[in-house]
């Protein structure tokens, strides 16, 4: 995936994703270490990798060819997995926190997980329970990205798993 070092103690981990496919097996990694009332928010610039991340994140609970379109106009896609439903938001377009409560994200982790692009968008409401992952363009890398993940809830701690498998 890529070569990790620690920030700020163990709570932080830091990843070099080489090109798409190491975007991607981040997300199968994270696919597979997620449960249900979790999310993962990813942040990023346009153009990062949030979406690569969270359709290989998708497709490792599906199936390898789930169609998963980018939910920025519907805001929300759902997808049935094994042991969980999975709600794939996407918060680029809202225009106040108050409108996700109409999109479902607390119903969504009764049942399953949440995938969260733009999270910001929450203002200060984000779950408890979940990874964030901070995705940034190296320019110097061609297609390379660095990751920064951090667990909070659930996931504290449980991200150096993504690292040492």
């Amino acid at each position: 995936m890529g070569e990790p070092s620690s920030m700020h103690g163990a709570a932080m981990i830091e990843l070099t994703l080489a090109d798409e496919q190491a975007t991607a097996r981040l997300g199968a990694a994270t696919a597979q270490r997620l449960r249900s009332g979790e999310a993962v928010c990813l942040y990023g610039p346009l153009g990062a990798g949030k979406s690569t991340l969270a359709r290989a994140l998708i497709r490792a609970l599906t199936r390898p060819d789930e169609e998963v379109p980018s939910p920025t106009f519907t805001l929300v896609q759902t997808y049935p997995a094994r042991d969980f439903e999975i709600a794939h938001f996407d918060l680029y377009r809202l225009t106040s926190a108050g409108e996700v409560d109409e999109l479902g994200l607390d119903e969504a982790l009764e049942t399953g997980v949440a995938i969260i692009e733009w999270p910001q968008r929450l203002e200060g409401r984000l779950p408890a329970d979940r990874l964030d992952i901070h995705l940034e363009l190296l320019a110097e890398a061609g297609d390379g990205r660095r990751a920064r993940l951090e667990g909070f809830g659930s996931w504290s701690g449980r991200e150096r798993e993504l690292v040492d498998g």
